[in-house]
């Protein structure tokens, strides 16, 4: 399995979801400078770079790839807001990406609801890993 990301301008159910990946998606995963933004406008530019750079990368125009309806779910969600970028860890609070992971976060983080624009993806968007064995 990956360690999935998605990514955000703003928080809460009316986030603008900018797009996911499926792979490397925690923090030492992300480029620095996507970590470091500190305009929307350019955080934005940077995630869309990233999503164009990666076979795994997966758009709004795509539609949501996860079975999940939030981004609770995934391994990390990524926000700017307030002239920083904050991440969060299976929905837990808000941290900041850049420093060390606190330990025992509580679940706090709220994510608008994506069901309406789901569309479940395989292969390489999903970070899916099927490992097959035979006998021979």
């Amino acid at each position: 399995m990956g360690t999935r990301a998605d990514f955000y301008i703003g928080k809460g159910k009316k986030a603008e979801w900018l797009g996911s990946i499926a792979w490397d998606g925690y923090p030492k995963g992300i480029p620095k400078k996507v970590l470091e933004a500190n305009t929307a406008k350019d955080f934005r530019k940077l995630v869309a770079e990233l999503l164009k750079s990666r076979d795994d990368g997966t758009t709004p125009e795509m539609g949501w790839p996860w079975p999940w309806d939030n981004s609770c779910t995934t391994d990390y969600a990524y926000a700017f807001e307030h002239g920083k970028v904050t991440a969060s860890c299976y929905g837990s609070k808000w941290f900041g990406p850049l420093k060390k992971l606190p330990e025992n976060l509580p679940e706090t983080a709220v994510f608008p609801n994506m069901k309406g624009v789901q569309k479940v993806a395989f292969g390489q968007r999903s970070g899916l890993i099927i490992i097959s064995a035979s006998r021979e």
